[in-house]
């Protein structure tokens, strides 16, 4: 391996699946890297509904980014933000001052929520993408049923009793399912100025059906089940207006004092550092090796990243196709490299699609086996335990799993003054 000075120098910015996935697969190339995030843990989004729910904590789905990378000795990671990339000095600021070079760039940078022009809303209709989020929403949820308690006017009680979940993809599906499972089990009997009874949770869809990523059949039998745990399924419902007072639907009007986001994102501004064609998600629109236009040394992977399959279908924002594309990205470096022909074109292994619905009904659809029902969230359950990284980590929540789904009852029920995590991100 060259000297540390001159070895080829991969940039990953971001560490999520596909950024730690990159660095882990090169950790034994003739490559030094570095790899700079906001944060210094990685998180395991799939599951920050369950944080939002009280079911898990924090520390249960985030890992410190060194931890992940220790045995890549090649690797350095910074805590920091990129403000500007100059693609001719191949060089790129950060948030804290510093400059740092490189030969190869990778953006694996993420996405935010989507608004769709309304970014005013986002104060009244947070989103779920971080853990500030999650405990955000962990608190406003809690928050409600202590103001629903203490209020004497039944029609300020009704509203903090009403939850508003604006998106009917597997993220608002799967809120609506835990907040309804959370107020009718949970906290059942808790409460004595109100019934649990009054709660009303309603998930709210533009379109004609809830997930409309999955067959029909699965989305019909996902709609069933939330509405045995008394979950409102409000379909071909635009919303036209979020504010405190609650959600506008043209001229209807549900007064809500929770309202969650779940309808949309938007790519990082990673196109805008290199002016890069994006679709209209700002998601770069990238070459068939994913390498930027223009830019051979510049890759884009990830929910940063407009890839489409060999069918011409947009790849999804999931953790899969990320991890893929990161060992792709892997790949085509080592190759050039070794001065071999790099693979011109990434393929998309579609691995399957999963949502749970509450804590015993769950849909899968590997494509070649599809279930609905109890057997399925097993399966959910399983495989989501599986790409947990850790066995402290997988065995904690496994049993707050099995804890919440014999009993019915959830441990991080904390209302903290700023929504800040019960239990340390640690190693």
């Amino acid at each position: 391996m060259p000297p540390e000075s001159l070895a080829h120098h991969v940039v990953i910015v971001g560490a999520g699946f596909g950024g730690v996935e990159a660095a882990r697969a090169l950790a034994d190339a003739p490559v030094r890297i570095t790899l700079l995030d906001r944060r210094n843990y990685h998180l395991f989004q799939p599951l920050l509904y369950q944080v939002a729910g009280t079911a898990l904590a924090p520390s249960d789905i985030a890992w410190p980014i060194r931890s992940l990378v220790r045995g890549a000795k090649n690797a350095t990671t910074l805590l920091g933000e990129v403000v500007s990339i100059d693609a001719r000095q191949k060089r790129l600021l950060t948030s804290y001052g510093a400059t740092i070079d490189y030969d190869t760039l990778m953006l694996a940078t993420g996405a935010r929520h989507a608004y769709f022009g309304h970014d005013d809303w986002e104060p009244y209709a947070p989103g779920l993408k971080t853990i500030e989020d999650a405990t955000h929403i962990r608190r406003n949820i809690l928050f409600a049923f202590e103001e629903a308690e203490r209020s004497n006017n039944p029609a300020e009680r009704a509203a903090y009793l009403t939850f508003a979940i604006i998106g009917g993809g597997p993220t608002g599906v799967e809120l609506a399912g835990t907040i309804a499972e959370l107020a009718h089990e949970t906290l059942r009997g808790e409460f004595r100025n109100f019934n649990m009874d009054e709660v009303r949770v309603i998930l709210i869809e533009a379109g004609p059906r809830i997930l409309p990523s999955f067959k029909e059949h699965l989305a019909a039998y996902a709609k069933r089940a939330l509405e045995r745990l008394k979950v409102e399924v409000l379909t071909d419902h635009m919303v036209t207006e979020c504010d405190a007072g609650g959600v506008h639907l043209g001229e209807k009007h549900l007064a809500t004092r929770t309202i969650l986001w779940a309808a949309g994102v938007q790519a990082s501004p990673a196109g805008a550092w290199l002016d890069l064609p994006c679709d209209r998600a700002g998601r770069v629109l990238v070459e068939p090796d994913l390498t930027a236009p223009g830019f051979p040394d510049v890759f884009v992977i990830g929910d940063t990243a407009h890839v489409e399959d060999d069918e011409g279908t947009l790849v999804p924002g999931v953790a899969p196709a990320a991890k893929q594309e990161g060992r792709f990205v892997a790949e085509v470096i080592r190759a050039r490299l070794a001065d071999k022909t790099p693979p011109e074109r990434f393929h998309y292994k579609n691995d399957g699609s999963l949502a749970t619905i509450g804590k015993r009904a769950a849909i899968v659809d590997f494509g070649w086996v599809r279930l609905r029902g109890r057997l399925a969230w097993w399966l959910w359950g399983f495989v989501h335990i599986f790409f947990l990284i850790g066995v402290r980590n997988r065995l904690m929540v496994a049993l707050s799993w099995l804890w919440i789904y014999w009993t019915g009852q959830r441990s991080a029920r904390l209302i903290t003054q700023s929504g800040s995590e019960e239990r340390e991100v640690s190693d």
